[in-house]
């Protein structure tokens, strides 16, 4: 089987070369001279040139998409909406929003394309470990694109599934992430606690090693975090703020629309963007209310 991979970032390069070494044949695409480079250095064949992607590509075509979220992904579908024929298949395995990507497979179906959304987790260790993989589609067109998916699962049998229609995929992995966002905020909290702990002056490092096996909190997560509390110097230069990638805020709002309760991962949003502010109004009114009402002191900067 051959198909396309547009998006030639790290995580799309790797899972072009997992593909590769399922026995497929991957012919890639970026916009970015230097990109396609790097892709060749691992082997990838690639290319610049949109048109030319879908020349080398025999019909019916199989395109697969990682790309960023949002306009890239809307300008990515557009361009080649506009190249492929009816009966090509289209698959977003990027972090669109799932109400997008519902609008997406509409219009796409109406042009005579087919389309399927795979949430894909996984980050820079599913070259070597396979990726999870939420698939959403009808089951004609994930069960075409089952050879593809089985190559880069952890196992053929393993790791992937057919969670529903168009959309389904890409709603568990928003809700995927949001558990994601709550789980590093406890990690991180645990820590941080124990950190400060002074007078028992524990080794941080130790102590996720013995959480690591046997425990009920062991995890990968957990073993990452392992790794980084071994290069406590590394970790003293990195900067206290988080980004969020918009899929935590995208749970947030379907647990609010749902109204069902979710303040774990609502408050480790809200603490992302608390991470974020370099001049916090909201702490300097606090101190000024306490200040008003009560004559208690502030400290000046």
């Amino acid at each position: 089987m051959e198909l396309g991979m547009i998006g030639l970032g790290r995580m799309g390069a790797q899972m072009a070369e997992r593909i590769q070494r399922g026995g497929h044949r991957v012919r890639g695409y970026s916009r970015r001279r230097e990109t396609v480079e790097a892709a060749a250095a691992r082997g990838l064949s690639a290319t610049t040139d949109l048109d030319e992607l879908v020349a080398s590509l025999a019909p019916p075509r199989i395109v697969w998409m990682m790309v960023p979220a949002g306009a890239p992904t809307e300008a990515t579908l557009d361009a080649l909406r506009a190249r492929l024929s009816p009966g090509d298949l289209l698959v977003d395995g990027g972090n669109s929003y799932y109400r997008d990507t519902i609008r997406r497979a509409r219009t796409l179906t109406e042009a005579g394309l087919r389309f399927v959304d795979v949430g894909t987790s996984g980050g820079i260790w599913g070259l070597r470990e396979g990726y999870s993989m939420m698939v959403g589609g009808s089951p004609e067109d994930v069960a075409r694109l089952r050879p593809i998916l089985e190559a880069l699962a952890p196992a053929p049998d393993a790791g992937w599934g057919h969670v529903g229609g168009p959309g389904a995929g890409h709603f568990v992995k928003m809700v995927h992430n949001g558990i994601e966002y709550g789980l590093m905020q406890a990690y991180a909290e645990g820590f941080a606690i124990l950190g400060a702990k002074a007078e028992f002056r524990l080794d941080l490092a130790q102590v996720a090693e013995i959480w690591r096996r046997g425990s009920v909190v062991r995890s990968w997560l957990l073993d990452l975090t392992a790794d980084v509390l071994r290069h406590p110097e590394e970790l003293a230069r990195i900067a206290p703020v988080v980004a969020d990638s918009g899929e935590g805020r995208w749970t947030v709002t379907e647990a609010i629309d749902l109204e069902i309760p979710a303040p774990v991962i609502t408050l480790a949003l809200q603490q992302r963007l608390r991470s974020r502010e370099t001049d916090p109004l909201t702490e300097k009114l606090l101190a000024a209310m306490r200040q008003q009402f009560g004559g208690h002191a502030v400290e000046r900067e």
